[in-house]
């Protein structure tokens, strides 16, 4: 049994034909947020439910989480924030599932900027000059986590560190490269899709970083079958398909 399935099937336990009118408050990480939305207008579209989503850093969202802030669904981009908010036993059982996988890259201003070929001895301090990399915040957004440990299994973070701008989350670090404010950054290949203001130059090895997994699950603060209900919904076909328009990997 696939975990989607598993998942299905508490869900079925949980669910009720839900009313109309109840709203979902959802938690979920910057970088889902461009698919997200449109699985959010989908649902309350065919439903009339109210969908909210807060986007943030997964490490944000968590701590907020776990102090007590008001949330039904969680979609972290880590598995670690979600293992947090699991052991603190605040995930409705049988719910926690893999949703996304993703892949790192390095974007650069502009549309057509030079590629770049990612590996061990990449002098990208020259590529810098005197300008910043743009990545979320290293020892806390995943994110940034992913690009750190990449830049150090290559050996080229202890050259870059000091031109490292850290951006609290990674849609925030996309944003500098967009504008111009840096001329390189470390993002997800799905944030580099959604803007025409970048251009992915190279991917990182998978081998050099830990796997980018989007784990969800509804909380038990959850008070409505509509929660249940939307969580279920981003398991299914048309959620996957707006997914992997964004370059997103669909893990079953």
């Amino acid at each position: 049994m696939t975990r989607r399935i598993a998942l299905a099937s508490a869900i079925a336990v949980m669910l009720a034909t839900p009313s109309i009118g109840e709203e979902v408050v959802v938690f979920a990480a910057a970088s889902m947020k461009t698919a997200l939305d449109g699985v959010a207008a989908d649902f309350q579209a065919a439903t009339g439910h109210k969908v909210t989503i807060s986007y943030g850093g997964s490490n944000a969202l968590a701590k907020q989480i776990l102090e007590g802030a008001p949330a039904d669904i969680f979609l972290s981009a880590a598995v670690n924030w979600m293992d947090e908010v699991e052991k603190a036993g605040l995930l409705a059982d049988g719910t926690r599932t893999d949703l996304f996988g993703n892949r790192l890259v390095l974007i650069a201003h502009g549309a057509n900027a030079a590629p770049v070929k990612i590996r061990p001895g990449l002098d990208l301090a020259a590529l810098l000059g005197d300008g910043k990399l743009s990545m979320a915040m290293v020892d806390a957004v995943p994110a940034g986590q992913y690009g750190k440990a990449a830049l150090e299994s290559l050996g080229l973070w202890s050259a870059v560190a000091p031109s490292v701008a850290q951006s609290e989350n990674v849609r925030a670090a996309l944003a500098l490269v967009s504008a111009g404010e840096a001329p390189f950054g470390i993002v997800y290949a799905t944030d580099a899709a959604s803007d025409d203001n970048v251009s992915v130059v190279g991917t990182f090895p998978a081998e050099s970083h830990a796997p980018i997994i989007y784990p969800g699950a509804v909380l038990k603060t959850a008070k409505d079958d509509a929660d249940l209900a939307f969580f279920k919904a981003l398991s299914q076909d048309a959620a996957d398909a707006k997914f992997s328009a964004q370059g997103f990997s669909i893990l079953k």
